[in-house]
């Protein structure tokens, strides 16, 4: 039988709501501190398929949430193109050569670099119960794109957004190519046991209207349409991060079967706007799950009322931050399941 996350972003509404949290599987767990500190690195903890499978059960294990994320980064796939890619302590992702300076058809793809993420997801799926859905995920194109572009994260994505200003023939092949790389990198996860895949696209906001439309919707579009082909009726959640109200059209015209919510939007709106019986999923602030207080059950309960009336998945309106408190977070667990709309 289908999980309950499972079922709800396929539209259907159950008895409560499932919660899973954005790197639910990360550094504010003592146990995957301790084990990250016994592999030496980030990249290393990824490429252990073994280990990357515990680390992906560790906040099942202690929290029993309703979606398993695989463990791995949205950077595997330009390191599968042929990038270089390293994680240095203090400075984050470095990807070389960068592409502002480098041809795209300069770089030697390295499919098998995939290979050990499909055996961290056939590892989970043997350990996970039916009842916990298996999440796959991507990085969406124009995200991955802007690392590809300057080799490393940025505050304003200067130097892609420039590229394709600059030369829109050029980054449109860029484009199509993480898209290429991409369906099959989900499709690798979905045959390992993923039951469904959520694209991150972190950077959505850094774009005017015309190019969100271009860069951000068209080729999402692309990836849930190949999706859909190969695999009928697996969800695909689509999360614009900072889309705005832009996230009406995301949502009409991606063909996404949920849309992930930041914080920086009111639920109502949402609620509102979004296409009649869609799923949404979101959108309390990391930074009040972090505070905590009697504002945190307060706000959740808020979220939860907003969306009563369609599909909602339980989640933050971003990543979980690396000091939030255990406590925390099982107070919002305990929020959300004792919740009746």
């Amino acid at each position: 039988m289908p999980g309950l996350l499972l079922d709800t972003l396929r539209g259907k509404r159950g008895e409560r709501v499932p919660l899973w949290l954005m790197r639910q599987a990360g550094r504010y767990l003592p146990e995957y501190r301790a084990l990250r500190a016994e592999k030496g690195g980030f990249l290393e903890l990824v490429y252990d398929s073994e280990a990357a499978a515990e680390v992906t059960m560790q906040p099942i294990d202690r929290f029993g949430f309703d979606g398993a994320i695989l463990f791995s980064d949205i950077l595997i796939v330009p390191y599968a193109m042929g990038q270089d890619l390293a994680f240095l302590a203090g400075e984050g992702p470095k990807l070389s050569p960068a592409l502002v300076d480098t041809a795209l058809a300069s770089l030697e793809a390295v499919p098998g670099r995939l290979a050990p993420i499909y055996q961290t997801v056939r590892q989970v799926r043997a350990r996970l119960s039916s009842e916990t859905t298996l999440l796959g995920f991507a990085g969406s194109p124009w995200t991955v794109a802007t690392y590809m572009v300057a080799g490393e994260g940025s505050r304003d994505q200067h130097a892609a957004r420039e590229m394709a200003y600059r030369d829109p023939a050029a980054f449109q092949a860029l484009i199509d190519a993480i898209v290429a790389v991409t369906a099959e990198y989900l499709a690798g996860q979905i045959e390992a046991g993923a039951e469904a895949v959520q694209l991150f696209d972190s950077w959505a906001g850094s774009l005017a209207p015309r190019e969100f439309e271009r860069w951000v919707i068209a080729p999402n579009a692309a990836l849930t349409a190949a999706m859909a082909e190969r695999f009928p009726g697996l969800p695909v959640i689509g999360f614009p991060k900072g889309s705005g109200e832009k996230l009406p059209a995301y949502a009409r015209e991606t063909g996404v079967a949920a849309v992930g919510v930041d914080e920086t939007l009111d639920p109502a709106w949402v609620a509102h706007e979004l296409p009649a019986g869609m799923a949404v999923q979101g959108n309390l602030d990391p930074l009040l799950l972090l505070a905590g207080g009697e504002r945190l059950a307060g706000g959740a309960r808020a979220i939860l009322d907003a969306f009563a009336d369609r599909p909602h998945v339980f989640n933050l309106g971003h990543g979980i931050g690396q000091h939030t408190p255990i406590a925390h977070v099982e107070t919002l667990i305990e929020t959300v399941r004792a919740w009746r709309g």
